[in-house]
């Protein structure tokens, strides 16, 4: 089992590498972007895709883990007042 998902993997990680190689071949038409006054040079239009491509899979996973630290942060927190509510109760 441990073999076919690394076969799958492969094969997944082989199709996407084609995928952007075609994608990359088919657009090579000459773009310049132009933001708020500053011009980039002339470059194919798969570059600044692909570059928008990889910023994004950096960011996603950077927002992804501050929530998850902001959520068990929250957590300890809840457990910590809750431990205190506990040592407060007199016994009765």
């Amino acid at each position: 089992m441990r073999n076919l998902n690394r076969a799958l993997a492969a094969v997944l990680v082989l199709l996407l590498a084609a995928v952007v190689l075609f994608f990359v071949l088919e657009n090579q038409q000459a773009v310049s972007l132009v933001l708020f006054g500053w011009e980039s040079p002339e470059m194919p239009v798969a570059v600044p895709v692909l570059v928008a491509l990889i910023v994004g899979l950096a960011i996603g996973p950077l927002l992804g883990s501050y929530a998850v630290m902001r959520t068990r942060r929250r957590i300890r927190l809840q457990a910590r007042e809750a431990a205190l509510a506990e040592n407060r109760k007199i016994p009765a």
